[in-house]
């Protein structure tokens, strides 16, 4: 499993649709892009074409750079970031099965959330329609029958690696932070401290002490406090 996939799915993910400004960052084109990036940047393009989720391509000359594992393709999408094609192939499943085929989530976030600028009857039925097609397409990609145990076990390894990549340094890019960084908190930080249907997906976080002690330095440098669920201990 590549760098950071599902772990930036969670239950952030069930709460937000795809957004219409979500962006594919590859290499320039010509001869400044090597063909397995290109293939790779084309395999993603593919991929979110046959989701049907819209995405915008930016080329970039430091596409490589910006990316969280040091590969191209990445995508952009909300306050989330995940390179390269299996960890992108694995975002989109997880944050279609935790927004629609996990039971507790659709009930109590997504139908409302997806019908509330509809009136009644209308709100129920266009999120009931909208689950349908969605765990039809989950099926049809093999996670019709995925337990959300599996899935926190794929979050678990993405955190794992996430923890590798980071290691001792104060920030991914060592002592400076970067634009990944700000990412990178805004998602863990709002997984450790919003309040969910389950505290499964941020105890996964808790287990990686420099994952903590990252969203921890941010939030005191730059907000100046640090919040009980983000607490060593």
């Amino acid at each position: 499993m590549s760098l950071v996939a599902e772990a930036f799915v969670s239950q952030i993910a069930a709460a937000e649709p795809w957004p219409e400004n979500a962006t594919l960052y590859q290499q320039l084109k010509g001869e400044q892009i090597l063909l397995s990036d290109n293939a790779a940047s084309l395999a993603v393009q593919a991929f979110l074409q046959m989701c049907n989720l819209p995405v915008k391509v930016v080329c970039r000359a430091n596409a490589e750079y910006m990316s969280p594992s040091g590969k191209v393709p990445f995508i952009h999408v909300g306050n989330q970031v995940v390179s390269e094609l299996g960890p992108i192939v694995q975002f989109v499943k997880a944050k279609l099965y935790l927004q629609w085929c996990d039971e507790a989530t659709v009930g109590e976030i997504t139908h409302a959330r997806y019908g509330s600028p509809y009136p009644w009857p209308l709100n129920h039925i266009l999120a009931y329609q909208k689950q349908w097609e969605v765990k039809r397409k989950m099926k049809a990609i093999g996670w019709g029958n995925k337990t959300l145990d599996q899935v926190l076990e794929d979050v678990d390894q993405c955190c794992q690696a996430l923890s590798q990549r980071l290691g001792t340094q104060p920030y991914f890019f060592n002592k400076q932070p970067t634009e990944l960084d700000a990412l990178v908190f805004g998602h863990l930080y709002t997984i450790l401290t919003t309040q969910l249907t389950n505290d499964e997906l941020s105890e996964k976080v808790k287990n990686y002490s420099n994952l903590l002690a990252f969203c921890r330095r941010i939030e005191q440098h730059y907000f100046g406090k640090v919040s009980s669920s983000i607490r060593l201990s």
